[in-house]
């Protein structure tokens, strides 16, 4: 099959060649007289390979293969390589988790996250809507389901930090099988969460979280816990297993709270002994700051403050100021634990802010761990927009 081609700087050569994925509009010679969605060869001087053209977004290609179409075998094989890769998790009392992770994965644009028998299919572009259907049918090949939702998103990239990736709403739609549950029970490590599919932030719950939630988990016992941007509550219901004395969390969405409570009962915990507060995290700290109020351990969880480079400034000085409440209220010799999904807020960057956060709060920082993405969030050598998330553990003390 013949595809047109599309010329690009052969400056960009070098980059292509080692795999990066994403060719922008302004990166182009000229633009092909095709519609969104279809098949395109790109050369860039001898280098040439087979992506999907996007008349819309500042994405305008989005490569897949050196030489290959993506049919509906290609597909299905790059849905095999993720689900073998994923087999660790399987024995790990894991039942939620992402399936396929787009550009890392070979699949552009598209991502897969498993919720028990249920599947959730998200894309980026209006382009990527021709391959939803064969992706579905690979899903079915690999492990028996009970059904496929696909969420429609607004906007650039495949993950939380490369662009903005809002879900458009009324574009959830079930693929095959029956709807998901609206109380669908999945397990993390044996524990058991509540997950919504169709309502949820991001799919549901947040996968990319797990492991560092375990790992708080073994620093817990006897410590009590302040959980800020609870959302379902996870980070405490782990923490409670772990050994915490108390859990107090603070979400500034209603049913934030609604989700932690169910999830404490479903694990066996009182919510009633562990309060959640339906406020805004940075005036909650405020005033347990002038309160005097701490804890043996903060975490702190907040959504992506970025979604351009041009908001990065913004971003940083408002990790910065959360994080100095945050500081403050650790008591001395307690622990801090601090994330950041915002792509654009590199680690160096990040530690940087908690350096600068910790001298306005007058404490010392000792990193005691850092963490990325899980197994599943995996991070291509050719795809370093894919590493998004940071997360640190740190013990607060006092200066001396």
């Amino acid at each position: 099959m013949k595809l047109p081609v599309v010329r690009v700087e052969p400056s960009l050569r070098q980059t292509l060649s080692i795999g990066h994925p994403w060719i922008y509009r302004t990166q182009l010679h000229d633009e092909p007289n095709r519609e969104s969605g279809s098949w395109v060869e790109v050369r860039a001087g001898n280098f040439s390979a087979i992506g999907l053209w996007d008349d819309e977004g500042a994405i305008a290609i989005r490569l897949f293969s050196r030489s290959l179409l993506p049919d509906a075998r290609w597909l299905r094989a790059r849905v095999q390589e993720a689900w073998l890769a994923r087999e660790p998790l399987r024995r790990t009392e894991t039942t939620a988790y992402r399936w396929l992770y787009g550009e890392s994965e070979g699949v552009p644009g598209l991502t897969v996250d498993l919720y028990g028998p249920f599947a959730v299919i998200r894309s980026y572009a209006s382009s990527l809507e021709g391959l939803v259907e064969p992706v579905s049918d690979a899903l079915r090949a690999a492990t028996p389901l009970q059904g496929i939702v696909w969420r429609r998103h607004r906007g650039e990239g495949s993950e939380e930090g490369n662009e903005h990736t809002s879900v458009d709403a009324g574009k959830v739609q079930l693929l095959w099988g029956q709807l998901p549950p609206e109380d669908l029970i999945v397990r993390e490590h044996g524990l058991q969460f509540r997950a919504n599919l169709l309502q949820g932030q991001k799919t549901g719950l947040f996968l990319d979280q797990r492991e560092n939630r375990k790992l708080l988990a073994e620093y817990a016992r006897g410590r009590s816990m302040l959980n800020c941007f609870a959302y379902t509550g996870a980070f405490g219901v782990y923490a409670l297993r772990g050994g915490a004395t108390t859990v107090t969390s603070c979400d500034l969405a209603a049913a934030a709270a609604e989700e932690s409570r169910s999830n404490l009962l479903l694990n066996g915990y009182d919510p009633d002994a562990h309060p959640f507060m339906v406020t805004d995290c940075f005036d909650l700290l405020g005033e347990f700051v002038q309160r005097k109020r701490s804890f043996d351990m903060v975490v702190l969880d907040p959504p992506s403050f970025a979604h351009s480079r041009r908001q990065l400034p913004g971003a940083l000085r408002a990790y910065g100021r959360l994080n100095t409440l945050g500081i403050q209220c650790v008591a001395p010799g307690g622990l801090l634990a601090t994330a950041s999904c915002t792509a654009q807020v590199g680690l160096d960057e990040f530690r940087s802010m908690l350096a600068g956060a910790a001298q306005a709060a007058g404490r010392r920082l000792i990193i005691i761990h850092e963490a990325g993405q899980p197994l599943d969030h995996p991070v291509a050598a050719h795809f370093p927009e894919g590493r998004y998330l940071k997360f640190v553990l740190t013990r607060v003390l006092p200066l001396v």
